[in-house]
């Protein structure tokens, strides 16, 4: 195999980003997060990732999705150009009103993920009984 110096690059990075216990994420794919009054609905692009790739969980109010996109399904034995980025990502989520975490649809197609997550219903004026 050819020498191919930006690989080696790559992985002295990764290598000395665990050792220093800083390792940032390979790569964050873009995301497009818009609002209505009944649900939030995210949108992220993920190009040669399967629904298997991708994990969505709900914690403490926080949506985060987490992924990985391995080295070698995207980048040959000898670089010539590296634009798309690989390796893990994780991006975190904080939703402004509360939100429904057992009513949260994900759905992937075409490399786009599209995750819906419903809000709370706002509490109408409850009635109190008079003893």
């Amino acid at each position: 195999m050819p020498w191919d110096p930006m690989r080696d690059l790559l992985i002295m990075q990764e290598r000395l980003e665990s050792l220093f216990g800083s390792a940032t994420p390979g790569w964050l794919p873009p995301v497009d997060l818009s609002e209505s009054p009944e649900r939030y609905v995210l949108t992220l692009e993920l190009p040669g990732l399967d629904r298997e790739d991708v994990a969505i969980k709900l914690e403490d109010g926080t949506l985060t999705v987490r992924g990985r996109r391995p080295a070698e399904s995207c980048c040959p034995e000898r670089y010539l150009q590296l634009e798309r980025g690989h390796g893990s990502f994780s991006r975190a989520f904080r939703f402004t009103a509360p939100v429904q975490g057992e009513n949260i649809r994900a759905d992937m197609a075409n490399g786009v993920l599209t995750i819906v997550v419903a809000k709370q219903p706002p509490a109408g004026p409850g009635r109190i009984d008079v003893e």
